[in-house]
């Protein structure tokens, strides 16, 4: 709810409060943001502002009238250049007659039912009539005339407030604007510990922390994409903070390019953080009358530690920015043709291989690249979308139709937002793509990023998709984007505005997807920038899932899965189960846990199931079957983190070596009634039997069927330990050794039991002890390099007398 009163602004989500008042100066000073606060009389507002006597040492006073005020020492809801606020701006424009310096001050208020926007932008939006509440803040810089929007969206539900704001030229003469953030949180205080999440390409969003005491930190990208070099999404929080326990933000914005996000602390130990368009490279002029609105920040706060804001956060994505056809529905197990055949794919090859995804059980066939063009390597053919009918004799059409009669759904790759020089579409329009005529451009790829920020591009490429979309029964589009910027330059716009190119991008590319996604609102498109180079909220409003890495190595897939879910949810990110040794690492890891890890997630496979033996294809349609069953709760369930693998920085919260380091997971039905589990071991500690599982989030007073599915181990697994029980020699490989394997196993171990959801979660389960080098049997669990468990827990009948 949000209610003024006297001047005080209190918006009030069912957990949280965000507070604000209009000081005797006209500014917006921020009060708080934190646990939810019930009614807030004058008195209480009159507590928890900062009071001054006398402005200190060589501080600025904002005017005569006023003394006590300096604006470096006052907690804002936006800053601008001049009077006094030394501290990184919310805002800087140009003024026509050069001056910096902004002062806006309160005009109006208006709350109102429906959400202000321009629409060029993605946003959140209304999971049912009245889900959110809307209010508009109307500034005036007192000197110059011009007017800033400060947007505040609420939705009470998900604990979510979200923030915008839109700059108007209603002053005389025209802008420069050089910087014009999305939010600003100002703090009183000091020792916040700012967590980005960084990496690179295969591998991705790597928890680090930075206590604030004195000084920056920031992070950011001004690569053209959001990138994997570092998410949108950051946390502040509290150094004591853990998952289940201490205060945390988490902070986001909804979009898909340049961005920054910057915490700093200054002389008088307070706290500003910013996240908004990042400045390198922006510029955008504003005639008089024109405006500038920027994309949507998000903001969500727990004083239950990170487990409780991601799963807020979750909720928000789901219900507020998701496609609402998707967020809460299921998605299709799908295989995948690209680390099957790359580039070397035709018709017979990929039913072959559909056939074979049939019988395992998938639903969905998807043909990656090299389908259209002269496409047999990533030299050429980007932007020329026909199909090439030496691959696919009857085109695309012909493919789905076969694809379609198996009992499958079809999908196809694309890279619409690309083109090589080697292609039609550029020989006709080399003017089209991003390049500095004349001067040397450095390649990505063997390929240039097209001018989205000319109209005539977007219409091209949105009646080019829509050919090919039309073309087939397709259900399932893969949207890839595989370089990032260089020589940024639009062959569109003047010399003047080439500092809009980036965000005029955006715009345009937001506009072919919104284009798309309403003219094919059936087709389930995933987004895809080499992997995890553009995962954000931007692209997650259009397209519900996301392909999380190129590395679908299960060890860097825990890794970069559990980095993710701090700020998005498990179904939107892409998940495969891949070959081994896997095509990114080279790394070995068993099938099962390829798939435990893959299951936490829009799950599939990218596999060439046609070389396989028949004892890991009867495994798979074994999984697949699994995870039908499962299916719900892996998707739609609560995500709680146990043991954290990556928790930036910080003693591991168990203190042993870094060889110890278990992921522990937890996720559970919406009704409580059901759960699953995962255990995940990176490296095998020598001589350490035990373990323990502890659930999170389940019923206390439910009684769960707890149990896994035991799998029999291949006694090839043991190597040469095979001759402490075998009556003649047996050499490791050998002939023998497979013949014997074939007809003998080892038993697998078995978890069964009945308990409280209590018990599960403050006590766990103790485990069957791992091997330890002494022994093996039915009572002993095969956990070596890499092993995992999935554990299943079920409501358990009643007892009757």
């Amino acid at each position: 709810m949000i209610t003024v009163t006297d001047g005080i602004f209190h918006l009030a989500t069912e957990h949280t409060s965000y507070v604000f008042q209009i000081t005797e100066t006209g500014h917006l000073e921020h009060l708080y943001y934190g646990a939810f606060l019930g009614e807030i009389t004058a008195a209480d507002a009159a507590a928890m502002t900062e009071k001054r006597a006398f402005a200190a040492g060589n501080v600025i006073s904002y005017d005569e009238e006023h003394p006590t005020v300096t604006m470096e020492d006052i907690c804002l809801e936006m800053s601008g250049e001049g009077h006094g606020d030394i501290r990184p701006p919310f805002l800087t424009v140009i003024h026509a007659d050069g001056s910096r310096t902004s002062d806006f001050i309160f005009e109006k208020y208006e709350i109102t039912p429906e959400k202000v926007t321009e629409g060029l932008l993605p946003g959140a939006h209304e999971a049912a009539p009245a889900a959110g509440e809307h209010l508009t803040v109307t500034l005036k810089d007192r000197a110059y005339g011009v007017t800033l929007e400060l947007y505040y969206d609420l939705y009470p539900a998900c604990d979510t407030v979200c923030r915008r704001s839109r700059l108007v030229n209603t002053g005389s003469g025209d802008l420069r604007l050089l910087k014009l953030m999305s939010t600003q949180l100002d703090f009183p205080d000091t020792d916040y510990v700012y967590s980005s999440f960084t990496g690179g390409w295969g591998r991705e969003m790597n928890r680090t922390d930075t206590l604030l005491h004195r000084g920056a930190a920031a992070s950011g990208s001004a690569a053209g994409t959001s990138s994997s070099r570092a998410n949108p999404f950051v946390m502040l929080s509290r150094p004591d903070t853990t998952e289940d326990a201490g205060e945390c933000f988490g902070l986001n914005l909804v979009y898909s390019g340049n961005h920054l996000e910057e915490a700093s602390v200054n002389g008088f130990d307070k706290t500003r953080f910013l996240a908004g368009i990042h400045p390198q490279h922006f510029e955008f002029r504003l005639a008089e009358g024109e405006s500038f609105e920027t994309p949507e920040a998000v903001m969500v706060f727990s004083d239950r530690g990170f487990g409780e804001m991601s799963r807020r956060m979750h909720a928000f994505v789901r219900n507020h920015i998701m496609p609402a056809k998707w967020g809460n529905t299921v998605r299709p197990i799908l295989l995948n043709s690209w680390e099957a055949a790359y580039f070397a794919i035709d018709e017979g090859k990929l039913l072959r291989l559909a056939k074979a995804g049939k019988s395992a059980g998938v639903e969905l066939f998807v043909v990656d690249d090299g389908w259209f063009g002269v496409r047999n390597d990533d030299l050429r053919s980007l932007g020329d979308w026909t199909e090439n009918r030496k691959k696919l004799p009857e085109g695309l059409r012909g493919l789905a139709e076969k694809v379609n009669a198996l009992g499958l759904a079809f999908g196809i790759w694309v890279e619409p937002e690309m083109v090589n020089q080697d292609s039609n579409l550029y020989r006709t329009h080399p003017d089209w793509a991003m390049e500095i005529p004349g001067k040397p451009h450095s390649e990505g790829r063997h390929q240039r990023i097209l001018d989205f920020a000319n109209p005539a591009v977007v219409d091209h490429i949105t009646e080019a998709m829509t050919r090919v979309f039309s073309s087939a029964n397709i259900a399932y589009v893969k949207w890839d984007m595989n370089r990032i910027w260089s020589d940024a330059f639009s062959q569109y716009l003047p010399a003047e505005r080439q500092g809009e190119t980036a965000h005029r991008y955006m715009l345009g590319l937001y506009r072919v997807m919104r284009t798309l996604t309403e003219r094919f609102p059936e087709i389930l498109f995933e987004g895809c920038a080499s992997g995890g180079n553009r995962f954000d909220l931007g692209i997650l409003a259009y397209f519900p899932q996301i392909w999380g890495s190129d590395d679908s190595d299960a060890l860097q897939r825990a890794r970069l899965q559990e980095g993710l879910s701090y700020g998005y949810p498990l179904i939107s990110c892409g998940a495969h189960v891949s070959d081994c040794p896997n095509h990114q690492t080279l790394r070995n890891t068993p099938l099962d846990t390829r798939f435990n890890v893959a299951a936490f997630g829009a799950f599939g496979y990218e596999i060439n199931l046609c070389d396989l033996p028949k004892s890991q294809l009867t495994e798979i349609a074994g999984e697949i079957e699994l995870y039908k069953k499962w299916r719900p709760v892996f998707q739609l369930g609560s995500f709680f983190r146990g043991r954290i693998v990556n928790d930036g920085g910080k003693v591991r919260q168990i203190p042993v070596s870094d060889e110890a380091a278990v992921h522990e997971w937890t996720v559970v039905s919406e009704d409580g009634k059901s759960a699953v589990g995962l255990l995940m071991q990176e490296l095998t500690v020598p001589n350490r039997p035990y373990e323990c599982y502890r659930a999170k989030g389940l019923d206390p007073d439910r009684r769960y069927h707890f149990r896994n599915i035991p799998k029999t181990q291949d006694i090839r697994s043991f190597g040469g330990l095979i001759n402490n029980v075998a009556p003649v020699h047996i050499k490791p490989g050998s002939l023998l050794h497979t013949v014997i394997a074939k007809r003998m196993s080892q038993p697998g171990e078995q978890e069964d039991v009945i308990v409280s959801g209590r018990v599960l979660m403050r006590s766990g389960v103790k485990l069957l002890p791992a091997f330890a080098g002494t022994g093996y049997n039915e009572k002993v669990r095969y956990f070596q390099d890499f092993c995992s468990r999935l554990y299943f827990m079920e409501e358990a009948p009643a007892k009757t007398s």
